[in-house]
This record gives C-alpha cells, sequence and structure tokens, in this order.
C-alpha cells in the first residue's frame, strides 16, 4: 500500500512539474500576425445611434475599411485620436469605429470634443463583437481590403509610423 501512496505522489509531483515547465517554455506575447490574410469574420452591428446594424457587406463596397476599437475612457484612445483624424481625410479608406464597453454619453463628449474621424459608428456594448476580431485590449485596429482579407492589425494606439504604413499600403 505504501509503495502505491509513493508511486501516486511521485506521479503527481512529475505531473506538476510537466506542467510547469510547460507554461514557462510556451509564448506569452499577444501575436496577431496569424490573423493576416485572414477573411474579417461575419458580424452584425448596431450602429451607434442604433438605427440600423452593420455588416460585412457595409464595409466590402469600400477599397480599404480601418476598423477600430475605441472607447472615451481608454488614454491610449485620446493618444491615437489626431492620426485617426488624419487618416479621416483619405478618400480611399473608410473607417469604422466600434466603440467598446462605453457610457453612451461620455463617447459623444469624447467625439465632439476631439472630432468624429469615422465614417460609420458602431457599439460593442458587453464586447461580444471584440471577441469575433481577436481583440486583447483597446484600441486595436485592423486595416481591410476589399476582399474582406485582413491586411495589418494594430495592437494599441496607431502612431505616426502607423499612419503612414496605411497610406504606403491603401495608395
Amino acid at each position: 500500500m505504501q509503495k502505491i501512496i509513493k508511486i501516486t505522489i511521485l506521479f503527481i509531483f512529475l505531473f506538476v512539474i510537466g506542467i510547469f515547465y510547460i507554461s514557462l517554455t510556451r509564448e506569452t506575447n499577444y501575436n496577431t500576425s496569424s490573423l493576416i490574410n485572414k477573411e474579417t469574420p461575419e458580424f452584425k452591428i448596431i450602429s451607434f445611434d442604433n438605427s440600423n446594424f452593420y455588416t460585412r457587406n457595409d464595409i466590402k463596397k469600400n477599397n480599404y475599411t480601418l476598423i477600430n476599437f475605441w472607447a472615451s475612457w481608454c488614454a491610449p484612445c485620446k493618444i491615437e485620436h489626431p492620426v485617426l483624424m488624419k487618416l479621416s481625410q483619405k478618400k480611399n479608406l473608410i473607417i469604422l469605429g466600434i466603440n467598446f464597453k462605453d457610457k453612451e454619453s461620455q463617447a459623444k463628449i469624447f467625439l465632439s470634443e476631439l472630432g468624429n474621424p469615422y465614417d460609420l459608428l458602431a457599439k460593442d456594448k458587453n464586447g461580444k463583437h471584440s471577441v469575433k476580431f481577436g481583440i486583447y485590449g483597446i484600441p486595436e485596429s485592423i486595416l481591410i481590403n476589399k476582399e474582406l482579407m485582413i491586411i495589418q492589425k494594430f495592437v494599441g494606439p496607431l502612431s505616426v509610423d502607423d499612419y503612414n504604413n496605411i497610406i504606403k499600403i491603401i495608395e
């Protein structure tokens, strides 16, 4: 009986060590490279003013669409906002802004104070749509072409370098 207990304890010990080793050797950085050149997921998301829904068909009409997940409570979203405002001036790019888990009144104040760069504005009140797009945190942006393929994903606030990269792609 004592031999069985010792073998069981040894097995449990080796199992715990094995799990610990596997967890140490796993890649833990958030990597979105697997999404590049994949098709955009199906979605039906309500517009910010609750008047209609946006689907993939709405963005298929455009040469390029930048989907930007943002919120008024997100400090990095304020940092990237001037970049979005500059991008909104480009004719062959449509920006779909998806307001993430935000209070509608605060989101309206955010846009009225900083400007509204979005051609289409939707809301993801409970965060379900962000999961479909592989959103890990906000802000995150996804550049999509006319064939609904993900060209690039930007994790964190868009920078001047990201702006230049997007311009190079769409022009």
